[in-house]
This record gives structure tokens, C-alpha cells and sequence, in this order.
């Protein structure tokens, strides 16, 4: 079976109305929540008196918070598609990053305090107290494993470990948060005393962890299986496209009715030996077709490599699908798709779907050499059907690489600065075209770029 993907003959006039993100909005919401939690504890909290009492007050509200972004966390998991599709994929993984840093930290320091609070009323030593508190207090046992699981997520998931871990080690490891939120949360029912006495609050407190565990179970239980009960995906055919890099061309039944959109991506588990455990986020190479998608990779690394010798029929488990890097972002009429290696990838699918004028598109490809430019053919029969621009930058014949600088930029596109921006590629590509692209005059909210380096 052979599949070729030439160019759609579609012409696009002008640009859609943007769509606004709703990130904003998004934290605004949870600030708002982390005051609610806040006057909790200043409404059910009389005077301070002593040591003991601003030690176990400053601890309670540490325990607040941290539980309060528990669930935070676990709703930042769940892959809501308001937040994957509308803020991002990169963005909403920085923001569970962060706040998986907040919440340990939160998490030390309600212990530290409360235990330290305890051991100054009771006039006894802070280890003494610990073994009081966690084998008499209801509950306590179940609060403590559970941040102690907590706790290690938190160390496996610092930059200088996961570096140094294999990423399913990490994955499988990552959920163990579910667990350790499970079990926290017993304990704060049990033990919390804005809790006990506030029926309301318990309740707003039960429909927080609720909709996070509704959220999780909807969203990476329940439409996972519908899209792969009802899509049936397998491999249909692997193509070689350039050196280390392939097309992964995919079939499936009733695909037109799958919404998934030029600029994103699926998370891919291909049911083979040695590729069951990993679902790998790889970005459409193509516009999606009412009968096929495809995905292109580089094989960098044992799973990808391993994407070279798959075999037409393997069956594949996707999620998604996920990513905002798509027309919605787009506020100006004229358009440069800026792309590394094999981040061309989403951009070559936006090179044929983004609605432009003849003359307003430009794509600029970034690669070592031109046996390393991966979809050539394609995105050239598109840039002469849709009168597009389209430049290709390369290393030196001694090997050097061209400095993507904003000198450069603007003589490829003198009118730069009134450009709306894609970028994709490598972290370090990325971040000097970004850089070179704001000295250009491009305006950050105008350059629109999605990664997963935490």
C-alpha cells in the first residue's frame, strides 16, 4: 500500500477571528480559590496566644493550601481539553510542575509546624510528639504514608533526578499521586478542625476532591476508551522520509468524525512488543483525512527508533487529542511558520490548513543539511499551490550552523514585525529563534510555541 500526501487545492482568503485563551480566567479561578480556603481559617481562628498557637496556626494554614492544591494538582492531570486544547499542553505541564513544587513545599512545612506546635503545648520533645501524633491520631497513619508518598513523587519528579531515570520509570512512579492524594484526604476530614465543625466548608471540600476524581476518570478513563472502541487505530504503512526519520501512516473507522485539528498532537501507545508501556505524544505531519492520519518521528531514542519497525496491523492506543498550537491562536493575517529539524512536523500540517492569502505565508526550515529536510517534496508542492514562501536554512559546507538571528529575519521578511509566529523545534532552537524573533520586533504574544521540556 502506497499513500501520497500532496497538497489540498483548498484556497483560504483570510484569517478566522481569533479565539482568546482562557488561562487567565483559569487562574484567576484558582486564586480565588486559595482565598476562599485562607477565610476558612481566618473565620474559624480566635485570638493567637503563645508560641504554640501561631506555630500550629501558620501550620493549619500550610495544611490548607497544600491540601486545597492537591487537588489542583490532580485536576491538572486529568488532560481537561479546556486547558489542553485552550491554555496548552506545555503551559498547563509547567503550571502542574510548579504546583507540584508549591504543594511539597507546603506539605513540609504543615508538618514541620504542626508536630513543632503540638511539642511546645504539650511541653515534650518534637520526637516524642511525632510518634504520639501518628499512631494515636485517627487517620494519621493513612496521612502519613500518603505524604511520604507524596514527598518521593516530589524528589523523582526534581529536574537533576528525572534527568536521570528512564521516562516510564517516572510516568508509573507520577501516578503514585493519585494514591497519596486518596489517602491525604481522609486525613484532612479526620483531623482538620475548619473542617469538623463547618459542614459547608466539608462539603465544598468534598465537591473539590469530587470533580478532580470525576475530572481524572472522565477524561483519561472514560473518553480514551470511547475514541479507541470507536476509531479502531492501526498502523497502515511506515514510510522513510529522511535519514532516522519515518511516517507513521494510521487507519482507522469513522476518523472524520475524530476532532482532532492541524498543529496537534495525540499521545500514541503502539501495541507491540517492547512499545506497550509508553505512550509518546507525536504531533500530526499532516492535516487530518476522513481515512488516514499520519505522524512523523525521528528516532532518537529506543522508542522511536522501535517506530521503524512497526508492522502494518499493529493496533494502537491514543489519547487525545491535545495541543493549542493551532489556527485558534492566530490574530494577524500574515503568517511565518518558523521550524527545527523535525519540529516541521505540526508545522508542515499548518503550512497546508492555515487560511492565508497568497504571499502572507512563510515557512522557514531549519536542518543540518538537505538529506535531513523531512517532507521536502510535500512542503514544497504546497508552498507552489498555495503561492507560499518557503526557505530552507542549512549548515555551512564546513559544517557550521547559521546563526537564526533578527537581522536575518527581517531581511527573509522585512514586514516582520506584523507577523504571527509558530515555532517548533529543539529547546535549543526554540529558545534563540524566540529571542531573535522578539529583537526582530514580534511580539511575545504573537510568537506561539508549544514544548514539554519541564
Amino acid at each position: 500500500m502506497t499513500t501520497t500526501y500532496g497538497p489540498r487545492t483548498t484556497r483560504h482568503a483570510a484569517a478566522p477571528a481569533p479565539r482568546r485563551s482562557p488561562a487567565a480566567l483559569v487562574l484567576l479561578l484558582c486564586w480565588a480559590g486559595a482565598a476562599a480556603v485562607l477565610a476558612l481559617w481566618w473565620q474559624d481562628t480566635g485570638s493567637v496566644v503563645g508560641t504554640a498557637d501561631w506555630l500550629l496556626g501558620a501550620g493549619r494554614i500550610a495544611g490548607l493550601l497544600c491540601g486545597y492544591s492537591c487537588a489542583l494538582l490532580v485536576g491538572l492531570m486529568a488532560r481537561v481539553p479546556v486547558l489542553e486544547q485552550g491554555v496548552g499542553s506545555d503551559r498547563v505541564a509547567r503550571w502542574h510542575a510548579a504546583l507540584g513544587r508549591y504543594t511539597v513545599c507546603l506539605l513540609l512545612a504543615h508538618v514541620t509546624l504542626v508536630l513543632w506546635g503540638y511539642a511546645v503545648q504539650a511541653h515534650d520533645g518534637v520526637l516524642g510528639e511525632t510518634a504520639t501524633v501518628v499512631l494515636t491520631y485517627p487517620d494519621m497513619l493513612k496521612g502519613t504514608i500518603g505524604g511520604a508518598l507524596l514527598v518521593a513523587v516530589g524528589v523523582v519528579s526534581a529536574r537533576a533526578v528525572r534527568r536521570r531515570v528512564r521516562y516510564e520509570t517516572w510516568y508509573y512512579l507520577h501516578l503514585l499521586t493519585y494514591l497519596a492524594v486518596f489517602l491525604a484526604f481522609w486525613h484532612q476530614l479526620a483531623l482538620g478542625a475548619d473542617f469538623s465543625a463547618h459542614p459547608l466548608a466539608r462539603a465544598f471540600w468534598y465537591a473539590l476532591y469530587a470533580a478532580a476524581a470525576a475530572a481524572v476518570l472522565w477524561f483519561r478513563v472514560a473518553a480514551p476508551l470511547r475514541l479507541n472502541l470507536r476509531h479502531r487505530l492501526r498502523v497502515a504503512q511506515v514510510v522513510r522520509e529522511a535519514p532516522e526519520v519515518v511516517s507513521v501512516i494510521v487507519t482507522g473507522r469513522g476518523l472524520a468524525h475524530l476532532p482532532a485539528r492541524p498543529g496537534q498532537f495525540l499521545r500514541w501507545r503502539f501495541l507491540a512488543p517492547g512499545l506497550w508501556w509508553t505512550a509518546s505524544p507525536y504531533s500530526l505531519s499532516t492535516a487530518p483525512r476522513p481515512d488516514l492520519l499520519r505522524i512523523t518521528v525521528k528516532a532518537v531514542g529506543g522508542h522511536s527508533q522501535a517506530l521503524t519497525r512497526l508492522r502494518p496491523g499493529t493496533r494502537i492506543w491514543a489519547e487525545g487529542p491535545y495541543g493549542a498550537l493551532t489556527a485558534d491562536r492566530r490574530t494577524r493575517q500574515k503568517v511565518l511558520l518558523l521550524a527545527g529539524g523535525v519540529g516541521v512536523t505540526p508545522l508542515r500540517a499548518l503550512f497546508e490548513a492555515l487560511p492565508a492569502r497568497p504571499g502572507d505565508l512563510t515557512l522557514i526550515y531549519r536542518a543540518r543539511t538537505a538529506d535531513d529536510l523531512a517532507l521536502r517534496g510535500e512542503l514544497e508542492a504546497i508552498a507552489r499551490n498555495r503561492g507560499a514562501r518557503l526557505h530552507y536554512l542549512l549548515n555551512e559546507a564546513d559544517g557550521r550552523s547559521p546563526r537564526l538571528t533578527a537581522g536575518f529575519l527581517r531581511g527573509a521578511l522585512p514586514d516582520i514585525a506584523g507577523h504571527d509566529v509558530y515555532l517548533c523545534g529543539p529547546p535549543g532552537m526554540a529558545r534563540a529563534s524566540y529571542e531573535a524573533l522578539r529583537s526582530a520586533g514580534v511580539p511575545a504574544r504573537h510568537i506561539h510555541h508549544e514544548s514539554f521540556e519541564l
